[in-house]
């Protein structure tokens, strides 16, 4: 067994807010969690081509939408499941920043960055 909490990882820039990676691929679990908070007033175009990918809203509010615009609204109590390596909108909304819960599974490593555009889903 082993305890971690928020003050012992540093949060790492993930290109719209910050991730703290509280279980990574070095912890063997053989998934990760992140605390995530995604700015207010932001919006990404992410994919993950090598991870399937579960958000669960604990605090603000924001959208998921599909590249259909098909659009989910998010807020705390709700879970958004990326169970098919989908492209997707991640919007936070304009007045306050979403606060997720991210597991993954296979896991990350820990230092992952988005590099965000407007020509294309950022990926790892």
């Amino acid at each position: 067994m082993f305890v971690r909490s928020l003050d012992d990882v540093a949060p790492v820039e993930w290109g719209n807010g910050l991730s703290t990676r509280l279980l990574t691929k070095s912890d063997g679990m053989g998934f990760a969690v992140c605390d995530t908070i995604v700015r207010q007033g932001t919006t990404s175009a992410l994919q993950y081509r090598n991870h399937l990918e579960a958000c669960y809203c604990v605090g603000g509010s924001g959208e998921v939408v599909e590249t259909d615009g098909t659009r989910h609204k998010i807020v705390p109590g709700t879970i958004y499941v990326l169970n098919e390596h989908d492209p997707h909108y991640l919007v936070a909304s304009d007045y306050e920043d979403l606060h997720l819960v991210s597991i993954f599974n296979p896991p990350i490593v820990g230092d992952e960055k988005h590099t965000l555009s407007e020509d294309g889903f950022s990926q790892y």
